[in-house]
């Protein structure tokens, strides 16, 4: 069946509307923002326990090199460091897993959580390689530098994911606020 040119131009004048109309929604739609995913605030909120814990611990295990304790010691205190790592890379794993249904946030902090972890995971195996070495001198050679960098590591991800905690947190009560006020979303 073959149109007229007539009928091809009125058939264009009424898909174009449509086209631009899409167009121009197609935009709003691509940023429109997902809920919150409860399941990654609740590992988030896991994760910044544990965090808090490392932090704690990194900081006693670096403050060893500052006295004269047996290596069994600095062993003792590695194992819990790394039993936090062990367990932050689990909750990391079970966010990972839900990051495709998370909020752009949620998946931002997973994303810079990673990396942090995987350093901390990396010092601390150093760290353990360096003791199981030197059990003679367990402060010797590259070790304080090592427990140096875990705790300041510790310390940025244990604010960093309060900081992201504290956000989701007050996200959350300003939505509640906008749905009392009946405030409308732009």
């Amino acid at each position: 069946m073959r149109m007229s040119t007539g009928a091809r131009y009125r058939w264009i004048a009424g898909v174009l509307p449509v086209i631009a109309t899409l167009f121009l929604l197609f935009p709003s739609l691509l940023l429109a923002q997902k809920d919150e995913n409860p399941q990654v605030a609740s590992l988030l909120k896991q994760a910044r326990d544990e965090a808090v814990k490392l932090s704690r611990d990194a900081d006693d295990m670096e403050s060893l090199t500052r006295s004269e304790v047996s290596w069994e010691s600095h062993a003792a205190m590695l194992e819990r460091i790394k039993e936090h790592v062990n367990d932050l890379g689990k909750l990391a794993e079970k966010m990972e897993t839900e990051r495709g249904s998370a909020s752009p946030w949620q998946q931002q902090a997973i994303d810079r959580m990673i990396p942090l972890m995987k350093d901390l995971a990396s010092n601390t195996t150093a760290a353990i390689d360096h003791i199981n070495q030197n059990k003679l001198r367990p402060t010797a050679g590259d070790y304080p530098e090592y427990l140096k960098e875990n705790a300041e590591t510790a310390h940025e991800l244990s604010t960093m994911i309060s900081d992201f905690v504290a956000y989701g947190q007050a996200r959350a009560k300003l939505e509640k606020l906008e749905q009392r006020l009946e405030i409308a979303q732009k």
